[in-house]
């Protein structure tokens, strides 16, 4: 038998042998790649069943139907999805310019919700779901999965004893390579007009739906997609809530096609006084990926130097030897099983999760807040009292 045909029949033993009432069925809304990636750690929980996948992209549809083990239903819409009354929970992993409106007719309905992060492209985008939310008595996470990773969490500690002492600056980078052009094609029906939505209507471009992240009108560039992950890191290791006001410079476009920048810097100031500097540029040479991506924690007593697979805390006058130093227990790869896992244990408890909407607003609006810079060349104040952005 091969392997992956012995996987899905031992996930469907699993699943037949959890009583009927003790299975939580969901439903993919977005099958490509990051989707059925997500779909597969739902899938390790004997008692999650997928009754439902929807994909604009015949492609997309068939291959999470195949790894939902091609028990559940069909969809090419949305909202059919979501008026099936046998899904409880839903898993959002389309293109960002979808998450918001998405997300609000899945809190309408009552499902409980897991979107792929950045949560919206927009700040009033931000403040609606955020409402919706506190109304709503749905669980919801948002996937940004460094909130449930054993390494930023033993780092969080550190940082909260005062072991680096007074942080004025959190300095960030992430480097890699997108400059060379892929020739790659559609291999199946799509429904453009559907996939576009509530984004301009433009005519159909391969490059545009292969590559959406890097489209305005789709996503906020790398600094966004990355950047989210990053901030949100950066809330979490110091306790800090939204920025005050964000700054960005960025460097010209050089991918053919593109309309967002691949060499961006932005700082971010914060009300509990420090500062966020990100530097992103994937038009640098290609790092292994537990090198490509760095935080420091710079205090007055030493340096936390984290990445993805480990930390090391620096004394002053020690820099070439760590005082503390820290390897994660399960890797970074496991972080998101151990996300999903916890929003699984709230959709059966109603706690709060990890990483609810309010969470997901903040790291987005550190990134809306830099594009927004970007497209205005100005200083952008975030009015916590107003919930809205002010120049200057």
């Amino acid at each position: 038998m091969e392997r992956r045909t012995f996987f899905l029949a031992g996930a469907t033993v699993a699943v037949a042998q959890t009583p009927p009432s003790k299975q939580l069925v969901l439903g993919l809304i977005g099958a490509g790649g990051r989707g059925r990636f997500v779909m597969s750690v739902f899938m390790k929980d004997p008692s999650i069943r997928v009754g439902a996948v929807c994909d604009v992209y015949e492609p997309n549809l068939e291959a999470g139907l195949s790894a939902a083990g091609n028990q559940a239903k069909a969809y090419r819409n949305y909202k059919a999805l979501l008026d099936d009354k046998s899904v409880n929970a839903v898993l959002i992993a389309t293109p960002e310019h979808w998450h918001h409106r998405m997300v609000l007719d899945a809190l309408a309905v009552g499902k409980d919700i897991y979107v792929e992060k950045p949560l919206c492209q927009t700040p009033e985008q931000g403040v609606e779901l955020a409402d919706a939310a506190k109304r709503s008595k749905s669980v919801v996470q948002v996937g940004m999965q460094r909130r449930s990773y054993d390494l930023y969490l033993d780092a969080r500690k550190v940082v909260a004893a005062g072991t680096l002492g007074n942080v004025r600056m959190v300095r960030c980078w992430w480097l890699n390579n997108y400059l060379t052009p892929s020739a790659r094609q559609l291999k199946g029906p799509l429904d453009w007009e559907q996939w576009q939505g509530p984004a301009p209507h433009r005519a159909l471009e391969s490059d545009r739906f292969l590559n959406w992240r890097n489209y305005a009108d789709y996503a906020g560039g790398i600094v966004a997609d990355q950047g989210a992950h990053v901030f949100d890191g950066v809330h979490l290791l110091m306790g800090a809530g939204h920025p005050v006001a964000v700054n960005a410079s960025a460097g010209r476009i050089h991918r053919p096609g593109f309309d967002t920048p691949e060499t961006v810097v932005v700082s971010a100031e914060y009300e509990e006084d420090f500062l966020a500097v990100f530097s992103i540029n994937y038009a640098a040479m290609r790092y292994k990926p537990r090198n490509d991506q760095l935080n420091q924690l710079d205090g007055d007593k030493a340096r936390m130097d984290i990445g993805r697979e480990d930390f090391k805390v620096f004394g002053q006058g020690e820099e070439e030897k760590p005082m503390v130093e820290k390897t994660s227990a399960t890797g970074f790869g496991k972080a998101t099983d151990v996300h999903v896992a916890n929003f699984l244990e709230c959709v059966r408890t109603r706690a709060t999760p990890t990483a609810p909407i309010e969470l997901g607003f903040q790291a987005a609006l550190a990134v809306q807040l830099a594009n927004l810079s970007l497209k205005h060349g100005r200083r952008m104040r975030w009015n916590k009292a107003a919930r809205k952005v002010e120049m200057g």
